[in-house]
């Protein structure tokens, strides 16, 4: 048979047994093309265009702010002094959430609000980081369609890298660079994790929780954590089917508030019901953001929280700066695998292991 199909390929050229030869494949990726790189602005240029509300230079400067690298770093510090003068003109709203509370649809909405009423809007959107990968899918965009395109509107997502409290660790760095921006109005969105957000109110003027009906009953709400943090909770989602159940978890939230002890602004704090999709409850909520800001310039306090926060982040830094030096020590890096065998075989205990690390590295400088 093989002999035939030879022979009939000889003799017959056009035969559909012929194996034409083909022609070599062009490569994948033009071999003429080169990656442009990205142009490095000087101290100098970064702040002139953060100052000029460079949209894309301050993106820019907000990666040298969140880069691990030294020479960033060092960037970053000399940006950051020389934009604080231009800084504080703004106020500042955390948000966060239960999953499924819909908070990107809900900055979406109540941004457009806020921007149609002169202000413009940073959005500081943390998305959570895999604890297994590291690695974040940054899509907050996705669920900003109609934001991501207002000329007075920013929305930069940031992984949140681990930090407790479900906010990045130089959040704060990017507040003050969206201020001098020329942002007046700072909406961060943390990744909802619960009763954690010590850090995103550690750094806002207001904080806004975001419910959902349904997630339980009044005594729910007396937990103590996170309830106790907010100035304004908002029921979202109050349309159609929903909004009678809307209703009646604004009430029980109401109830269970009242038990708490009044907080240091002097402020009650409010509830709403809120519809991102219908536009309900939206412009009643901002006015009671207005209602809070103005209760709490007139008795002082809005001005003491922001120096006692930025106190605290001064300790926070010094804390985060020395944590990274002594986990990067050439000295205590080697001794950590060795002192968790010895835990792991319950040869020592781990709080001898730690004091002796601790020794070793405090010794070594």
């Amino acid at each position: 048979m093989a002999h035939y199909e030879e022979h009939h390929r000889e003799t017959f050229a056009d035969s559909a047994l012929v194996v034409n030869h083909g022609i070599e494949q062009p490569p994948v990726v033009n071999p003429k093309f080169h990656r442009r790189q990205r142009a490095q602005y000087t101290v100098d240029e970064f702040v002139d265009g953060i100052l000029s509300r460079n949209m894309a230079i301050l993106s820019q400067a907000i990666t040298m702010v969140e880069s691990s690298r030294e020479e960033h770093q060092l960037i970053a510090q000399q940006i950051i002094e020389r934009c604080l003068p231009y800084t504080r003109n703004s106020i500042r709203i955390g948000i966060t959430g239960v999953p499924g509370a819909g908070k990107s649809t809900f900055i979406e909405a109540i941004g457009t609000k806020v921007t149609a009423l002169g202000h413009r809007l940073a959005v500081l959107a943390i998305d959570p980081s895999s604890e297994r990968s590291k690695g974040s899918i940054l899509g907050d965009k996705t669920r900003m369609e109609t934001l991501v395109h207002n000329p007075d509107a920013f929305i930069r997502p940031s992984p949140s890298a681990g930090s407790l409290g479900g906010v990045a660790r130089k959040t704060r760095e990017s507040v003050v660079l969206c201020e001098a921006a020329g942002y007046d109005v700072i909406f961060i969105e943390t990744v909802g994790v619960g009763q954690s957000e010590t850090a995103v109110h550690s750094m806002v003027d207001l904080f806004l929780l975001l419910q959902i009906s349904g997630a339980g009953d009044e005594l729910q709400g007396i937990k103590r954590g996170i309830m106790e943090m907010a100035d304004l909770i908002a029921i979202t989602k109050a349309d159609g089917a929903n909004l009678q159940k809307a209703e009646l978890a604004k009430a029980q939230i109401s109830n269970a508030l009242t038990l708490f002890p009044m907080p240091a602004s002097g402020w009650k704090p409010r509830v709403y019901t809120t519809s991102s999709t219908e536009g309900a409850g939206l412009m009643e909520l901002w006015l009671g953001i207005e209602d809070f800001l103005k209760h709490t310039k007139v008795n002082g306090y809005f001005y003491s929280n922001r120096a006692r926060q930025s106190k605290w982040w001064m300790y926070e830094t010094v804390n985060a700066s020395l944590r990274d030096s002594f986990y990067n020590s050439p000295v205590i890096e080697p001794l950590l695998a060795h002192y968790e065998e010895q835990i792991l075989g319950e040869e020592i205990s781990s709080f001898v292991a730690a004091n002796r690390l601790l020794e070793t590295y405090f010794g070594s400088r």
